[in-house]
């Protein structure tokens, strides 16, 4: 056992430099629903990325993840822009997905105020997902 640990560190580590490189190619941006539909490839990563504000008390809900193609790679990241120098401003949330079995869902967001009970949201992302 102990020859075999010098040999597996080496190993590990390139295994482990092999999952943290990602071809650009397999991962697709989307911002807008004009691209939508959407066809993916199997083990292609999807990074949906949506005007935000959350100090409006605004926030985007994921209705319909789309699970039956698609798999969360966490949660949504909220970023604001570094060069506004406002308090308040509007910023973009992002989330990734992997296309991980072949077949067709709906990717649905709403945008809207939580404790708004029986109001229509004030923006919504509908986008249906083929993967390959």
């Amino acid at each position: 056992m102990r020859l075999a640990l010098p040999c597996l560190l080496p190993i590990g580590l390139v295994w482990l430099a092999g999952c943290a490189h990602s071809d650009p190619a397999s991962i697709v941006a989307l911002e807008d629903e004009d691209d939508c539909p959407l066809q993916l490839e199997s083990r292609q990563q999807l990074v949906l990325t949506l005007p935000s504000n959350p100090s409006t008390g605004y926030r985007w809900q994921v209705r319909e993840s789309a699970s039956k193609v698609l798999r969360s790679l966490g949660p949504e990241v909220y970023s604001s822009p570094k060069d506004s120098g406002m308090v308040g401003s509007a910023g973009q949330s992002t989330w990734r997905f992997q296309a991980v079995q072949a077949g067709q869902d709906t990717l649905l967001l709403v945008y809207r105020r939580p404790w708004e009970v029986g109001v229509e949201p004030a923006k919504a992302f509908d986008c249906a997902i083929t993967v390959e």
